[in-house]
């Protein structure tokens, strides 16, 4: 044994790139108390916002406890049913009209990390509230790369009017830096994927002679990572070697998707600009989210699987029709089943990302046990804009505050606001207010 060890914050550098690497037994002491817990490491914070509501009858446990069935859209998450928890009788208050009119598509999205009434207005004069993702960002940002990632699946726009006399900038955004600054997604996993690694020194001249001929970005980082590797003992060999597999293989579907040809998918509504489906765009949004967090990059992430009010479609699943106007469905059965199926679908890919955080190990348990994810909407019956009894589901263990499995039930009109708050001192941030908050939930863990 040596007492030398990796700092955290080893990184494999070359050529205008920089890969961080995950938790290795050689960034622990050689003669350290004890081996590294859940508790030791940082405890990380996401959101997952999904357009438009969901059919709340096949969303919601019959029974609370947790002794309960899995409903149907739920299904997909029943190997993770012990990871998370449900959480009904949560409401925005101030995404509702209060005297404004229509509008509740912006408001649902703006109020949803904000607890906050946005001004009406599709001018430049826009007002919200700061996001309880950017108080998380402002308050532990510092320790990481970067404070927050901000990512999403359909290009957006921030000006011009989007929902009855509201700015698209609250459509389009759930983060909000402050008040008049809205953080819009990035949806281009390339993008992403050079904002996490840094672009090679070439990129300018990759971006002319095409994609197919971009070096890796482990090829630049070669001499570092041999001798790295001649330092480490076997388990920690294994696990770097596993962590650049999963690096190169995000690196090689972005790659493969820029060079697909256009007629590979004819049938199908492709996101602007993305040449990729659905799922394959959205399991690469969270990849990258996963390797953020396993580096250490950042601890905060917001996704959002579509602007609020979104009409994409989904022929993959067999639905042709938009998802906005089917959520206007006025109780037609055909139209309901089919909003059951993308709600599934959303899950389903949900599902997939658990999965793999659940499959990295950190300290004496996993990746997702040092993670608090919350999946919802700002919208529970998108056919008449309801904003109360919120679809809210929390993944995840907190590094030990959390105790999942469960379906909880608050009194109705409890702010949801007070789930943020909760949430927020699990990692140590304390704000005297988020929104419309009036306290925090009652410890979940006492329940």
């Amino acid at each position: 044994m040596t007492p030398r060890h990796l700092p955290r914050r080893t990184f494999l550098r070359g050529m205008g790139v920089a890969i961080g690497l995950p938790w290795l037994d050689a960034m622990v002491p050689a003669f350290a108390a004890k081996a590294p817990t859940p508790a030791d490491s940082p405890t990380r914070l996401a959101f997952v916002y999904v357009p438009n509501g969901i059919i709340m009858s096949d969303w919601t446990p019959a029974s609370e406890g947790a002794d309960f069935e899995l409903p149907s859209i739920l299904q997909p998450l029943k190997d993770y049913r012990d990871d998370c928890l449900w959480l009904s009788g949560l409401t925005h208050n101030n995404g509702r009209a209060l005297g404004d009119g229509p509008g509740d598509h912006a408001r649902a999205a703006a109020s949803y990390l904000t607890g906050v009434h946005p001004r009406k207005t599709q001018g430049a004069d826009i007002r919200n509230g700061i996001s309880v993702d950017q108080i998380a960002a402002q308050a532990v940002g510092g320790q990481t790369r970067f404070a927050s990632l901000e990512l999403g699946l359909e290009h957006t726009r921030l000006v011009g009017n989007c929902d009855s006399g509201y700015s698209c900038a609250y459509n389009n955004s759930i983060s909000w830096r402050s008040p008049t600054s809205p953080m819009p997604p990035e949806v281009s996993p390339r993008s992403i994927f050079n904002r996490l690694f840094g672009a090679p020194r070439d990129a300018d001249q990759t971006r002319k002679t095409g994609a197919k001929d971009r070096a890796s970005i482990l090829d630049l980082v070669q001499d570092e990572t041999r001798s790295l590797f001649n330092r480490l003992g076997p388990v920690d060999r294994r696990k770097l070697d596993e962590y650049l597999f999963a690096v190169r293989d995000i690196e090689k579907r972005i790659e493969s998707l820029e060079n697909a040809p256009a007629d590979l998918v004819p049938d199908m509504d492709i996101p602007e600009g993305i040449p990729i489906d659905f799922a394959e765009h959205l399991r690469l949004l969270f990849d990258l989210q996963t390797v953020a967090f396993q580096t250490d990059l950042t601890r905060i992430t917001t996704l959002m699987m579509g602007r609020e009010g979104s009409n994409r479609t989904y022929r993959e699943i067999g639905v042709s029709n938009a998802h906005h106007g089917l959520t206007h469905h006025q109780g037609n059965q055909s139209k309901i089943e089919q909003i059951i199926r993308i709600n599934r679908y959303h899950t389903q890919q949900f599902a997939y990302w658990l999965g793999q955080l659940k499959s990295i190990p950190e300290g004496d348990g996993s990746l997702l046990d040092n993670l608090m994810i919350v999946y919802g909407s700002g919208l529970s019956d998108g056919n008449e804009h309801l904003h109360h009894d919120l679809p809210v589901m929390v993944a995840g263990r907190g590094s030990g505050s959390l105790h999942p499995g469960r379906h909880i039930r608050y009194p109705d009109e409890t702010p949801l606001t007070n789930l943020y708050m909760t949430l927020l001192s699990h990692m140590g941030i304390h704000p005297e207010s988020i929104g419309d908050s009036n306290g925090q939930l009652k410890l979940l863990s006492e329940i």
